[in-house]
């Protein structure tokens, strides 16, 4: 038995790593193809895409795992079945839940793989990618953000009419102060300015009122300097900024954007369970996909590749329907994510119980 588990094993690992480098070193191609004129137009050095490629590659390879490892279990476990080594196997008295065994072993190893990469290792290296794309291939975004309302702290609130993320300056900012639900004070101004040096926020023509239980105080000036539970960085409503947080990261930004209200809350949500409901996805589709390819057919294996990428554009379709639904619904975010994984749970558990038999 451990003879047919390491033959199973390389199988599996090798399989997916030549169907992974052969599938990345295609999306290059085609990356580039299609970046080619930006990088002409830009004069970008060799190196800076060489850099950008190498950061790439683990974030490409790692989004799309899961289903790398469907067509590579598909693939192998095809060429075994028409070999007859499944047939012998079996015919040798060992069942086919035993046979299944050293495929979900592999699966839970690269899935465990999978979510380390996503969550702490991919997410710093994001960082540099993300600055290539912005500076060079993402279309100019308005510099300008309106209508700004925060919370940011309990009982603290601000608000700006604008925010120039250039200049980093708020103009009409207003911060309001509550104290059991009861206002205390409210600081207004015309415009305010971050200071990047010291990490402090500067008021400018500012006027305070602080209601006391009997009187009002007012306090007017040129210049206050202020610290703020704020950065212009969290003023961005870019989504992609979470791809560069690692998982404790990201769930302390999601409790701070919760706070303050943020209308991108559901995207950092879903891209949270998504790094957890992926690695789960590989070992359901290596269920799969041993079930549906351990038997021998005339169309050998172009019939069991044909029924693999049929079932993994309908994984990806479900996923963009049940997260579409999320972000333009009440769905919540953790069940549109987990929906495909649902779904496809049941299918592998029927087809393992009709393939047993």
């Amino acid at each position: 038995m451990k003879k047919l588990d390491s033959y199973i094993f390389k199988k599996f690992f090798t399989t997916f790593f030549f169907s992974i480098s052969l599938i990345l070193i295609i999306a290059i191609i085609f990356d580039i193809s299609e970046k080619i004129d930006d990088f002409l137009e830009h004069k970008i050095s060799k190196k800076e895409i060489i850099n950008y490629y190498l950061d790439f590659i683990p974030y490409f390879g790692n989004l799309f795992s899961h289903l790398f490892i469907f067509i590579s279990v598909i693939f192998f476990t095809s060429r075994m079945a028409n070999n007859s080594e499944i047939i012998a196997i079996l015919n040798s008295g060992i069942s086919f839940k035993r046979f299944l065994m050293p495929f979900v072993a592999t699966s839970l190893i690269l899935a465990f793989i999978s979510f380390i990469l996503g969550n702490f290792i991919i997410p710093p290296s994001n960082n540099e990618r993300i600055d290539f794309e912005n500076k060079y291939l993402t279309k100019k975004k308005p510099s300008r953000t309106k209508n700004i309302h925060l919370q940011i702290l309990p009982e603290q609130y601000i608000y700006m009419q604008s925010f120039n993320k250039k200049r980093k300056i708020g103009y009409k900012f207003t911060l309001e102060k509550f104290k059991n639900g009861k206002l205390i004070s409210k600081l207004k101004s015309d415009y305010i300015k971050f200071d990047t040096i010291n990490q402090y926020w500067e008021i400018n023509n500012y006027k305070l009122r602080e209601f006391k239980q009997d009187n009002e105080l007012i306090k007017q000036g040129k210049k206050l300097n202020i610290s703020l539970n704020l950065h212009p960085d969290e003023l961005d409503n870019s989504t992609n900024l979470v791809e560069t947080m690692n998982y404790f990261e990201l769930n302390k930004f999601i409790k701070n954007e919760k706070m303050k209200g943020s209308e991108n809350i559901t995207f950092y949500e879903i891209e949270k369970h998504k790094r957890i409901a992926f690695p789960f996805a590989s070992i359901i589709l290596t269920i799969i996909g041993v079930c549906i390819s351990n038997k021998k057919t005339k169309g050998k294996i172009g019939f069991h590749l044909g029924i693999g990428i049929l079932i993994s554009f309908t994984y990806i379709m479900l996923m963009q329907v049940s997260t579409t639904f999320s972000i333009n619904s009440n769905i919540m975010p953790y069940l549109a994510v987990w929906i495909p994984n649902i779904i496809f749970s049941i299918v592998a558990c029927i087809l393992v119980y009709k393939t047993a038999k």
